[in-house]
């Protein structure tokens, strides 16, 4: 029986934690055993088993707790039993939850806690409680092992084909209420482990306390924990195959993260959440499609600025939705691109060596926040679009290496499976489960939290099997070639769902080899995504640029060249963070000449850019040509923005973003080679490039002229095909960005009845130094 002053003092809804216990229990419990032996046993053969399986249980060992712990009965019509491991207290009671009275008191039969009641008066299963008295305390709670299976059926059939598209709903940590009582179902796969336990906050991060059920249909761990809930921080411990016990792991499907330099997971689970973005949804699915302008600012959130103040700390997800969106509306912009902001432990990573892919990075707040950052940019009439790194993950102990004891996320032979460039490990793609767990991760972006995109790290790494690697390095496939058949089956399956299940949404591949027709249909051979970007444009601009103006007609061709394979691919034109780290300098820095020249140099450039088919991509401080290399450690150059030339270089991107998004000759048909024409690609001597673009054949064309040269050129004939006026547009040399102010001002040019480059008309301009004009037939 328990005494009347047991009950007023026992704690009901909690689990029991160690520090319950005094330390004098505690050692009197590590130095003496208790009962050995029950008063109403099994034969002694099954009493040694069952003390066998104890100390399993008690050195958090026991590859089946569910068979041993819980409720448990011989046969039907035998009497029950209840057995429980509940270090630290000194009695237990196993408690009716229909009367709230106790139904028997358990005996010790392991000096570290496992306890055992048989109840002779009762042969049906029913639902109870468990009654723990403490040296310091008495605690009533709910026992994990009188619950069943978490995973239905179907999850399990669809989870072992690799085939669960919302594997994050069944994986992972879930707080739900199961049989009218609260807790987070979890659930990890580790099909050889020997056997896993959570620990968390919830039961002292003690690995004996809530060993897992293993479903061996599909390799997956599960327990409900009563009473855990939202908030509380866990881990996985797994014992390996051969019994050792691993570095305790986050979970893969975690959907929070503790802050860094901490690696714990935080049940979080999904909850509902109220987005207010419909007009953006109505129609998302113009915003990225071929026809439609798309210009895309990429950010780094921990450095796009800082609080200098308050210990340099990052920007919150709020205050980035208050300052930035603003920001890159008012640019014109029309997506934002994440540099990657699942999860990770190293800064200095920049986001491309994630533990957590399910997660968004507690550097700026909550899983909420960021949605809330989403929303803002949504009712902003900005798209989002996340740099997914499926690719490779880091060797961080607490991550997926070795997950299990085994090789499960990554190739086991390193010539597969380590990347050598990196020091991370890479994705078995040939593994049915980590592709689901790949392409679940994908879809989950999408659909919890409505990005609008995938750009998608590396590609190129994960095309061939000797990429960065040398002869003896690497394996062939199965055909003796060197492409990556299981890669490449991946990726075309990703974009075939997220073309399939998100209308809207856009993937965008980082791919810097000739690997054909990434950008197309899988159907027709393709990999499926919707973009590529232009590696090649955006290495032979640069390359031409940086060299002075007088040594530039040797190399007028890197100008050109990118226009024979343009419209192979639907192309992104990058100019991104990788041209701006590692010793290679700021955007500005590279241009050649005096600081006049840097500054008109690189306004041409981004003339030339926004002109050129193809959409376009800019990393944050080019927009206002930021001097310093970008470091993930430090604010951008805001400051600058004082000064006369930067804020002219701002304006001008601001000016050419409104421009390629009004004017539709520079975005319809940026992937269609029918809306482009050469006027006049062959002016090495003085460096001058013509081009026109078209939407159609109604007659309203665009034409650009663009000078790498300092010498202003005086009645230079530009050939075109149409009559009537051609008003300047946009100068890269007016004043108001910090030019010399030659141009065409006024009404207009008119096109003169003087044949030149092989048309029937032509235009008298005067043509800055440095420039970059567009200028727009109007109709009269």
């Amino acid at each position: 029986m328990v005494h009347e002053d047991d009950r007023a003092s026992t704690k009901k809804g909690t689990w029991p934690m160690a520090s319950d216990m005094t330390t004098d229990t505690r050692k009197d419990q590590a130095q003496t055993g208790v009962s050995e032996s029950p008063k109403s046993g099994p034969t002694d053969h099954r009493a040694e088993a069952l003390r066998a399986a104890a100390d399993a249980i008690a050195r958090a060992d026991h590859g089946d707790p569910f068979a041993v712990l819980g409720m448990q009965q011989e046969a039907p019509g035998r009497p029950v039993e209840v057995r429980a491991f509940v270090p630290g207290a000194e009695r237990l009671w196993v408690i009716d939850s229909a009367t709230g009275e106790p139904a028997g008191e358990a005996e010790r039969i392991h000096q570290d806690g496992f306890y055992r009641a048989v109840l002779p008066d009762r042969t049906e299963r029913f639902r109870y409680r468990l009654r723990a008295q403490y040296p310091l305390a008495t605690q009533e709670f709910e026992d994990a092992y009188r619950f069943g299976n978490m995973l239905g059926e179907l999850d399990v059939h669809l989870l072992a084909e690799g085939t669960h598209l919302r594997n994050y709903e069944k994986l992972g940590a879930h707080p739900r209420e199961v049989d009218g009582v609260a807790g987070v179902s979890f659930a990890v796969w580790a099909p050889s482990a020997r056997s896993v336990s959570v620990v968390g906050d919830f039961n002292n991060w003690d690995g004996r306390r809530m060993p897992m059920r293993r479903r061996v249909e599909v390799g997956v761990w599960e327990i409900f924990v009563p009473h855990a809930h939202a908030g509380q921080r866990y881990k996985f411990e797994i014992r390996g195959p051969n019994g050792n016990l691993m570095p305790a792991k986050a979970d893969p499907y975690a959907f929070q993260a503790e802050m860094r330099p901490a690696t714990a997971s935080v049940v979080h689970g999904l909850p509902p959440y109220e987005w207010r973005d419909q007009d953006w949804q109505s129609r998302k699915v113009t915003t990225s499609d071929r026809t439609a302008p798309v210009s895309i600012y990429e950010v780094h959130l921990g450095s796009w600025a800082r609080v200098p103040e308050e210990d340099n700390r990052f920007l919150t997800y709020q205050e980035l939705a208050e300052r930035l969106i603003p920001y890159a509306k008012d640019m014109g912009f029309t997506h934002i691109e994440l540099l990657p902001i699942t999860e990770h432990p190293f800064d200095g990573s920049w986001g491309y060596q994630p533990i957590g892919l399910y997660a968004p990075t507690a550097r700026h707040g909550s899983p909420e926040d960021f949605k809330d950052f989403v929303n803002a940019c949504h009712r902003a009439g900005l798209g989002v679009l996340l740099d997914w790194v499926p690719g490779h993950f880091p060797t961080d102990p607490h991550g997926l290496g070795n997950f299990d004891g085994t090789h499960l996320y990554e190739h086991a032979d390193p010539r597969q499976g380590f990347h050598q460039d990196w020091n991370t490990l890479i994705y078995n793609f040939g593994r049915t489960e980590v592709q689901n767990f790949l392409l679940g991760n994908a879809l989950f972006w999408l659909d919890q939290y409505r990005l609008d995109g995938l750009r998608v790290d590396a590609v190129a790494s994960m095309l061939y099997l000797d990429y960065s690697r040398k002869e003896g390095e690497w394996i062939p496939n199965k055909f003796g070639g060197r492409e990556n058949l299981e890669s490449i089956a991946f990726l075309k399956r990703m974009n075939e769902l997220v073309y399939g299940q998100q209308p809207g949404a856009m993937t965008v591949a980082e791919e810097s080899t000739s690997w054909p027709m990434v950008s197309k249909p899988t159907y027709l051979g393709g990999l499926g995504f919707g973009y590529k970007w232009n590696m090649g444009w955006m290495h032979d601009t640069l390359h031409y640029m940086q060299n002075d103006p007088i040594h530039r007609r040797y190399h007028h061709h890197q100008m050109t060249f990118g226009l024979i394979y343009q419209f192979s691919e639907n192309f992104v034109l990058p100019l991104s963070h990788d041209e701006v780290v590692h010793g290679k300098g700021s955007l500005i820095n590279k241009m050649p000449g005096d600081d006049w020249q840097k500054f008109a140099n690189l306004r041409a450039y981004y003339g030339f850019m926004f002109a050129h088919p193809g959409k376009k991509l800019l990393f944050m401080g080019g927009e206002f040509a930021q001097w310093n290399e970008w470091s993930e450690a430090r604010s951008l150059d805001w400051h600058l923005l004082d000064q006369p030339m930067h804020r002219g270089m701002r304006d001008l991107v601001r000016d050419l973003n409104g421009l390629y998004r009004e004017l539709e000759p520079l975005h319809k048909t940026d992937c269609d080679p029918s809306g482009f024409e050469w006027i006049e690609s062959n002016d090495n001597e003085n460096s001058v490039f013509t081009f026109l673009r078209k939407a159609d054949e109604s007659g309203h064309i665009v034409i650009a002229v663009c000078n790498f040269t300092p010498v202003p050129r005086q009645g230079y004939r530009v050939g075109v095909p149409l009559p009537g006026r051609y008003v300047e547009r946009l100068n890269t040399d007016d004043a108001k960005y910090g030019g010399s102010g030659v141009g065409n001002p006024g009404g207009g040019v008119y096109a003169e009845e003087v044949p030149w480059h092989g048309r029937t008309h032509s235009l008298d301009l005067t043509i800055p130094p440095l420039s970059t004009l567009i200028l727009e037939r109007m109709a009269e």
